[in-house]
């Protein structure tokens, strides 16, 4: 990932909006890089190279063919996309944030075992200004949220730092304020998104924090529908 985000800088991000605008983020679309290239304002081979850097990074998959090239954003590519969308969402709302949805599911028990860490545990209390309940709110994401979860990147987090145990290393976490929606639409608040930087965990599973036990305080079960809003702070 790191690779793929170093070679894709703004006229990389120019040239996927306008081949999201050309309908290539719903499918393949086809394109010319003389057509690009005129609604860069670029050369054509300036245009061509973009999309070259464009395919390298993984962003795009193209296909060429006699009068063009189908070519369709990937989803590192939609990626770049939603972050930049985040950004553009700060300058003009003055703040920045999304909402994802999704079903509450059994954890693994990772989250309990997490939260109870001392050297996570002091730190928690100290930034997120409560002592959470040991175990975490899982969610797993519906695929729309999923890809609209990156847009998280483009907000800044509320890190815990690592630590060294007596037998182990432990990494960071960053922590993402939120307020949760339940079926009955009751909202409860404080909650972050937790998102550890070592997780079993895939991008589909949400974690989340809060000073009270969420099923109880918000009459879940399994199954239920959530919606989660995060937020700056």
């Amino acid at each position: 990932m790191a690779a793929t985000t170093g070679a894709v800088g703004h006229a990389e991000r120019a040239t996927l909006k306008h081949l999201a605008l050309a309908g290539a983020l719903d499918g393949a679309a086809k394109v010319s890089c003389a057509s690009l290239a005129r609604r860069l304002d670029v050369s054509d081979q300036t245009a061509s190279r973009r999309l070259q850097r464009l395919e390298e990074s993984g962003a795009i998959t193209r296909e060429k063919v006699s009068d063009g090239q189908w070519v369709e954003i990937t989803a590192s590519g939609e990626q770049h996309l939603q972050e930049t969308y985040a950004e553009y969402q700060r300058i003009f709302e003055n703040s920045v944030g999304v909402t994802l949805s999704g079903q509450l599911t059994r954890g693994m028990g990772e989250g309990s075992h997490y939260v109870s860490l001392p050297g996570y545990a002091e730190q928690f209390e100290r930034r997120l200004g409560y002592d959470p309940f040991p175990g975490t709110l899982n969610c797993r994401l519906d695929e729309e949220s999923v890809r609209a979860r990156t847009r998280m990147n483009a907000l800044d987090p509320i890190v815990i730092e690592g630590w060294d145990g007596d037998e182990r290393t432990y990494g960071p976490a960053y922590c993402y304020p939120a307020t949760i929606e339940a079926p009955s639409g009751e909202r409860a608040s404080p909650v972050h998104v937790i998102s550890p930087e070592r997780t079993h965990h895939d991008e589909t599973e949400l974690e989340l924090l809060a000073p009270t036990r969420l099923r109880d305080s918000l009459d879940l079960e399994d199954g239920d529908r959530l919606q989660i809003h995060v937020t700056t702070e």
